[in-house]
């Protein structure tokens, strides 16, 4: 599959799961088969490894209805498939790819950012939206999603931001020396801003913000801006 460009992977756990964990059934499964690298040479005892690992992910009806639904799908097995698209359509398709997802009960984990979307725990608002600098969008994150984004800012992925569209956000911009945060109460029209050196900071502001909480906002020197 030389060429391709963008990649996403599907398939069912029963709990919520890691990044790690969600990068170990990626190339159990044969997904970086579908990636510009291609897989790597495994030694004995990784090809050991991945075989346990594949065959703790087993079949689950999502993955057919996933398959029908999104044409950019290739199914791989009744556990896992892959959606395969040209990088100029990967945001398009990977925001459509992570809703579908959530109804059809399947994870979904993209190799590129190394993130992965569970189905639970999310956050207090309904509809609460994740946006990034490089073009993620993705309805009701999972709160490990909301501590994860935070570590992909970059040059490339110049923010990252929780919404609830027409009442108030919280975004992080990475500067030279440190982060740049801000929060907007629409409601109110007031907008603040603060920085601070630390990305943990930033990860329970993030996650403070995203389960409903505020105390984040005196935690620091906020300037109205």
């Amino acid at each position: 599959m030389g060429g391709v460009n963008f990649v996403l992977a599907v398939w069912h756990e029963p709990k919520p799961i890691t990044k790690e964990r969600a990068k170990e059934v990626f190339t159990a499964l044969g997904g970086e088969a579908a990636t510009p690298a291609g897989p790597h040479p495994d030694t004995p005892a990784a090809a050991a490894s991945h075989e346990a690992v594949a065959a703790s992910v087993g079949p689950h009806p999502g993955v057919a209805a996933f398959a029908e639904r999104l044409p950019e799908t290739v199914p791989v097995s009744p556990a896992f498939a892959l959606v395969i698209v040209d990088l100029e359509r990967s945001d398009e398709v990977a925001s459509a790819a992570f809703a579908l997802a959530r109804r059809c009960e399947l994870v979904c984990y993209d190799p590129q950012r190394d993130l992965v979307h569970n189905l639970a725990p999310t956050g207090a608002y309904r509809e609460m939206q994740l946006h990034t600098g490089d073009g993620l969008v993705i309805t009701d994150p999972d709160l490990g999603l909301v501590s994860d984004v935070a570590a992909t800012l970059s040059p490339e992925n110049p923010f990252a931001a929780l919404v609830v569209f027409g009442h108030h956000f919280v975004q992080v911009s990475p500067e030279p020396s440190g982060y740049e945060l801000e929060y907007k109460d629409s409601l109110r029209n007031v907008l603040l801003r603060t920085h601070t050196a630390d990305l943990e900071v930033v990860r329970e502001a993030f996650a403070e913000y995203a389960t409903g909480g505020r105390a984040f906002l005196d935690h620091h020197d906020w300037h109205r801006v």
